[in-house]
């Protein structure tokens, strides 16, 4: 599995090592894990950078049994999550994901976005890529400030809903209900997260999970 913390700020890197901890006790079994952070120390370098990532995550998986999961977790815009490396800022659109997805020889993929407004995302959902995001494509998610741990949307999915038995449709209910909670509680509008496609994908992360 690979998880990307694509900026700098301190809440980013901590989401991404932390759900690269649950999803590889989960699902990985022994395979390989990539994580990368775009630090002063250590950057993601561009879609070259994620490229790499993605390359080294799928060494030794099956390529048609096994699950490339990709994270992505930064701040988000409507056209794109955020790559902040060096100091520029540069986009990272669906269609050029998608292509650096399509690379991978491995067949099925997972891909999870933590950002603001990446339900955008959704458009690289089919049977074999299973696609979930923090938001819709229209509205915030919450959560970033430097010195937390955990998005909202992280905390609900990694730090709790997938720490419990069940599928992975179960745990997302569980986290968008959770996230729901807290908006409401703080007077925000709904960041509405989305699950989309996958159907060939979930039953071989359910089964994961199971053995």
């Amino acid at each position: 599995m690979v998880a990307l913390a694509l900026w700098s700020d301190p809440v980013f890197r901590s989401e991404a090592e932390g759900a690269a901890r649950v999803l590889a006790r989960r699902y990985g079994h022994g395979g390989p894990v990539v994580v990368r952070s775009n630090t002063r120390a250590a950057m993601v370098n561009g879609p070259e950078g994620i490229a790499a990532a993605l390359r080294l995550g799928a060494r030794g998986l099956d390529p048609e049994r096994d699950v490339l999961i990709l994270l992505l977790t930064s701040h988000g815009s409507p056209d794109g999550i955020a790559d902040k490396g060096g100091g520029a800022v540069e986009l990272v659109p669906p269609g050029q994901l998608g292509r650096l997805l399509a690379a991978s020889p491995v067949r099925h993929k997972a891909l999870i976005v933590s950002a603001c407004f990446a339900g955008t995302y959704t458009a690289l959902a089919g049977p074999d890529t299973l696609v979930v995001t923090a938001a819709d494509s229209t509205h915030p998610s919450f959560g970033c400030q430097p010195e937390a741990h955990w998005t909202y949307f992280g905390d609900a999915l990694f730090n709790q809903a997938l720490r419990h038995g069940g599928s992975l449709a179960s745990a997302f209910a569980e986290a968008r209900a959770i996230v729901a909670r807290r908006e409401a509680a703080q007077g925000f509008d709904p960041s509405n997260p989305q699950m989309a496609g996958g159907a060939a994908v979930l039953p071989l992360l359910d089964g994961a999970a199971a053995r």
